[in-house]
């Protein structure tokens, strides 16, 4: 198996403490070294939402050495998939690129409790984009 990776995937958010974390934390952990994964926020927050970090653990994922990161174009233009949650128009868009606007609630503020219906459904939209990307390499 070629050690290249079979597609690249950026998640944006607005803080990158949520959302965006999640979903990068289950694609890497679900896909392993078959899909580059990045994550990145318009106006990154100081850290990842300690709800989420709980959330994820309860579920085996450890994003707690995660960072929220500033979305730049060339995350962007290196991705093959840009996942936005709710970043609205800030973010760059170029040719080429499969891009997909995941409406999911903002675990801002909220305890863990809150969170889980929001890690859970990301987790099933991570499967679903998996078998896409799957199902691309074998077409």
């Amino acid at each position: 198996m070629s050690s290249t990776p079979a597609a690249s995937v950026l998640f944006v958010c607005v803080h990158n403490a949520g959302r965006s974390q999640m979903a990068a934390g289950f694609l890497s952990h679900l896909a392993g070294d078959r899909v580059e994964v990045r994550s990145a926020g318009s106006l990154p927050a100081d850290q990842v939402n300690p709800a989420a970090v709980e959330a994820m653990k309860e579920v085996g994922v450890d994003i707690s050495a995660q960072q929220p990161k500033v979305l730049t174009t060339e995350a962007v233009q290196a991705s093959d998939y840009v996942v936005t949650m709710g970043c609205g128009d800030v973010c760059p868009v170029f040719p080429g690129k499969k891009y997909l606007d995941w409406t999911l609630e903002d675990p801002a503020g909220k305890g863990v409790e809150s969170v889980r219906p929001i890690r859970d459904e990301i987790k099933n939209r991570i499967e679903a984009l998996i078998a896409e990307i799957d199902a691309k390499q074998e077409a």
